[in-house]
């Protein structure tokens, strides 16, 4: 008879769902989803508001990323006032967004994807948590925190705040930097690049032991979306957008910001809060959107560049490219390219704070409401985030949109939970460590799914096991 497994809560990931798993007469897995039950509210909400308030207000949608939402969200105000930022600005941007890039990569592998890599997937779930590593690997756990630190500071110095900070505005940023701000962060970057770098070693020199990891974990044939610039190098912040497939061919390029709707689309699923983008050339029917799956984040981004533009972090995309085979297709890959990004972060970061423009005093455009619309587009840690507003004559949100990283991931998160579960599910039963495997396939995605969803409030995720009649059989919960 068949049966459905759910995992409920998920944990180690930022908010809560929960999967539910399907087995068929013959006790083989017929069918997964990843449900994300936490509430939408943002996009309502913020009808009504002034565009000034939008970067401040849109930031509270995240604790985890708020500078993405902050960038996006300014780029959207900056389109709406039709200003040109000064180039202090736009450098101060970029190293906030460097900074941020660097906290949450931290988080997600150090203190979230740590434990299984360390620890072992099988290890006693009781100290396979970041207070294990703390035990086993106290001085990788302690760099893991000052790197996080570094990145907040960095955030702190620009924006004004680690979190949901007030400092990135339409037309730029609200204060200078000074050159003692500027020279503290730089003497703490070599701390920061020392740190990733002895992590990416060892996290490679793990791999060998994780082959059923790496080719269970997401690996399937998709389609990734990135910023780029024309001269083919890792973008985080201006370029435009460009999709690639899993041969590494481009399938679109040269894409305006302003035009994503030409591209990409929202389905709608009754089972989940969170949206499921996909690409629209590829679709006619939305009970078909899995034709049109992209993936966005570190592993898209790494597919779609050319390079890293640093050298040391170049030498490491060879070696990940050598060992992915070209084009990464395995999300369990993602870990290796958050740690590649940190290096590429703390290079690009040392190039920019050396730009004494970075201390220009101008660092604000002013300006009146020019055009109706405008989108803002950055490349948070998780992904590309767009913000689209339509304002009134008075700058007033008649409409707003905001697509996250971690929506546009739904469609692969789902299909990395399917190839987990057929791979190691075998029967009703399923072990602790094959639950935490398929929340692992889940976490290798550095899922925020407040973000996703605009959340109010929090909820836990857990996990359902099914017959072929919709009868549940079992239930895992967590939290």
């Amino acid at each position: 008879m068949p049966h459905t497994v759910t995992i409920d809560p998920v944990s180690r990931i930022e908010g809560h769902a929960k999967v539910t798993i399907t087995l068929d007469d013959a006790g083989s897995v017929a069918s997964a989803r990843f449900h994300v039950t936490e509430f939408r509210g943002f996009e309502a909400f913020c009808v009504g508001r002034p565009v000034w308030e939008m970067p401040s207000l849109t930031a509270r949608t995240c604790g985890i990323c708020p500078v993405s939402h902050l960038l996006a969200s300014a780029k959207a105000g900056d389109a709406v006032m039709g200003a040109h930022i000064p180039p202090a600005a736009v450098l101060l941007r970029r190293v906030a967004n460097l900074g941020q890039i660097i906290q949450s990569h931290a988080l997600s592998f150090f203190h979230l994807s740590s434990p299984d890599l360390l620890l072992g997937w099988d290890a006693d779930p009781a100290r396979r948590n970041v207070f294990g590593v703390m035990a086993a690997e106290p001085d990788l756990a302690r760099r893991g925190i000052r790197l996080r630190s570094f990145g907040q500071s960095v955030i702190e110095a620009i924006a004004g705040r680690k979190v949901h900070s007030p400092g990135i505005v339409p037309g730029g940023v609200a204060n200078p930097m000074s050159a003692e701000t500027r020279d503290d962060l730089r003497d703490r970057l070599a701390e920061a690049h020392a740190t990733a770098q002895n992590a990416l070693t060892l996290f490679v020199g793990l791999l060998d032991g994780l082959d059923r990891e790496i080719r269970s974990f997401g690996d399937f044939p998709s389609l990734f979306l990135g910023l780029a610039n024309d001269e083919g190098v890792w973008a985080h912040d201006g370029g435009h957008l460009r999709f690639v497939d899993a041969t590494g061919a481009v399938v679109a390029d040269h894409i305006d910001a302003a035009d994503y709707r030409d591209w990409i689309g929202e389905a709608v699923q009754h089972d989940s809060y969170l949206k499921s983008p996909y690409f629209k050339p590829l679709v006619d029917r939305h009970d078909d959107v899995n034709r049109g799956m992209y993936r966005v984040g570190p592993l898209a981004r790494l597919n779609v560049c050319a390079t890293m533009g640093s050298p040391l972090a170049d030498e490491a995309l060879a070696a990940y490219r050598e060992r992915a085979g070209g084009i990464a297709t395995s999300s369990f890959f993602a870990h290796w390219a958050r740690l590649i990004e940190v290096i590429a972060a703390t290079e690009q970061m040392a190039t920019l704070l050396a730009d004494d423009t970075i201390l220009d005093p101008m660092v604000r455009a002013t300006g009146r409401i020019s055009h109706p619309r405008g989108v803002g587009v950055s490349e948070a840690p998780r992904g590309t985030l767009f913000h689209d507003y339509t304002v009134d004559e008075y700058g007033l949100l008649e409409h707003v949109n905001m697509i996250i990283a971690t929506g546009q991931n739904n469609l692969a998160m789902n299909a990395t939970v399917l190839q987990i579960a057929r791979e190691w599910i075998d029967g009703p039963d399923i072990p602790e460590p094959v639950l935490n495997r398929i929340e692992a396939g889940i976490r290798a995605f550095d899922p925020c799914l407040s973000c996703s969803t605009h959340a109010i409030g929090q909820m836990p995720l857990a996990v359902e096991l099914l017959d072929a009649s919709g009868a549940r059989i079992s239930e895992r919960r967590r939290g």
